[in-house]
């Protein structure tokens, strides 16, 4: 083991003699200063593992030299001597960083032990600090980007998704709502060369078909009533970047056809333009729909299907690898922890085992939903069963009742029906706008008109 090196500034000629005596048969290596501003000098030169400085010298005393070296001290423990010091000189000293403090006149084994002492504190905190270096890197193999899971799945789809990163290739990202394909998109994008371009997400089943065109490609002015100038459209916004295309199942026909023609020409043609244009974008697609089922029914395109899907990442559903929850759930206390200023440590065993057998129809989501919620209302340290509700639905008092209707207006009744309908297909989707459509086998705009219509909020 090397020697420890340690800084002795004392005024008296005979106590740095003294200690430096004692100090190196100690196996120090020891320098000396006659006063702070010669103890400055020294330390802006070497680095030492100890300082033993008086308070009291000529030039620059212990407490201006502390003051002074602040940051420039890189680690090194510092203890105080002085013969004229009392406990407010202590504690003064403590504030500016000092680790210690030794009244004169003191035994030569008084300040072997106190530096012994320093020397435990110093062992220890180093440590620790490799403690935490280790659970980070161990944390780190267990993450991508701000996705966590130590499943095998996960670790393999980890493992895709970094090499996928590497380079421009269009990626198919497959998985139920809420199993994070977007965490997936924007992890792929912030570990490729185009972190520091734009990810501009689009969700196909968000966006009116009417304007959807417009929306991805742009326009032109005069292009149609209201286009009163040139707009660009995503995929340029996304110029040198990334476009995500989340519900790439739910992308019309007639725009399947465009889209293709992007991943096969690199061009985009805004609307009434005459003109193509080169763009540089990398596409990364996702969808909850099976495309090959979609392809049967004749609602996608085989050949747009095998232009995304170079390379496909599947996310299992969270119930198939319970092993990931218990990470999860720290990952989601520690979030929740910073933006709710709370402290709290963890789930009880009998929660953590209610977390293991339950489904998690929402997925990952909606176990992030149900920690935030527990946190909120939760006072204890411990998160436990009772502050869940383990699938438990909240019943909203304005369609408790809606299916039953007394009256003989048919308009009335397909109202009051239609409510209860689309209230069963949210909740049953855990609001879900896409899938509760595909259960009421409607549009999507037309979901969220009814839903506009009558007042629902789920």
């Amino acid at each position: 083991m090397s020697k420890k090196r340690l800084l002795i500034i004392d005024d008296e000629e005979n106590m740095r003699h003294m200690l430096s005596t004692v100090l190196k048969k100690a196996d120090y290596l020891v320098a000396t200063a006659a006063d702070g501003e010669e103890g400055l000098k020294l330390i802006e030169q070497d680095r030492y593992d100890f300082i033993l400085c008086d308070i009291k010298m000529p030039n620059m005393g212990g407490l201006e030299f502390l003051e002074s070296a602040r940051d420039k001290l890189n680690g090194s423990t510092v203890i105080m001597m002085s013969a004229y010091g009392n406990i407010d000189t202590a504690i003064g000293a403590m504030k500016l960083g000092a680790y210690d403090y030794i009244s004169k006149p003191f035994k030569a084994d008084e300040v072997y032990l106190t530096l012994k002492k320093a020397e435990e504190r110093e062992n220890l905190k180093n440590e620790n600090r490799r403690l935490k270096e280790r659970i980070q890197i161990f944390e780190e193999d267990y993450r991508f980007d701000r996705m966590v899971g130590k499943s095998q799945p996960m670790l393999e789809i980890f493992e895709l998704a970094e090499k996928a990163a590497l380079y421009n290739t269009t990626v198919l990202i497959l998985g139920d709502s809420g199993t994070g394909k977007e965490l997936i998109a924007r992890g792929i994008h912030h570990c490729s060369r185009r972190a520091e371009a734009p990810l501009v997400p689009v969700n196909c089943g968000g966006i009116p078909e009417t304007l959807l065109e417009s929306e991805l490609f742009g326009y032109k002015k005069g292009a149609f009533t209201g286009a009163d100038r040139n707009k660009k459209g995503l995929f340029q916004e996304a110029e040198g970047g990334t476009i995500f295309l989340d519900e790439i199942g739910e992308l019309p026909l007639s725009l399947q056809v465009k889209l293709l023609r992007v991943l096969q020409d690199n061009e985009i043609r805004p609307v009434g333009g005459s003109r193509s244009m080169k763009i540089d974008v990398r596409v990364v697609a996702a969808t909850a729909k099976d495309l090959e089922a979609e392809i049967s029914k004749g609602t996608f395109r085989e050949d747009l299907f095998y232009r995304l899907n170079v390379i496909t990442i599947k996310l299992p559903p969270l119930n198939e690898r319970p092993e990931d929850i218990p990470l999860l759930c720290k990952h989601f206390i520690q979030r929740f922890n910073k933006l709710l200023e709370k402290e709290v440590k963890g789930l009880t065993p009998n929660a953590m085992a209610q977390f293991l057998e339950y489904k998690w129809p929402g997925n990952v989501r909606e176990l992030e939903n149900a920690i935030e919620r527990a946190m909120v209302i939760a006072e204890d340290l411990q998160l436990s069963a009772e502050h869940f509700r383990f699938g438990q639905i909240r019943e909203n008092p304005m369609t408790r009742h809606s299916a039953s209707y007394d009256g003989l207006s048919l308009k009335r009744a397909q109202q009051v029906v239609e409510k209860d309908l689309i209230t069963r297909a949210l909740q049953e989707t855990s609001g879900n706008r896409t899938r509760a459509a595909r259960l009421l086998e409607i549009s999507h705009p037309s979901l969220l008109s009814k839903m506009k219509a009558y007042e629902i909020d789920l």
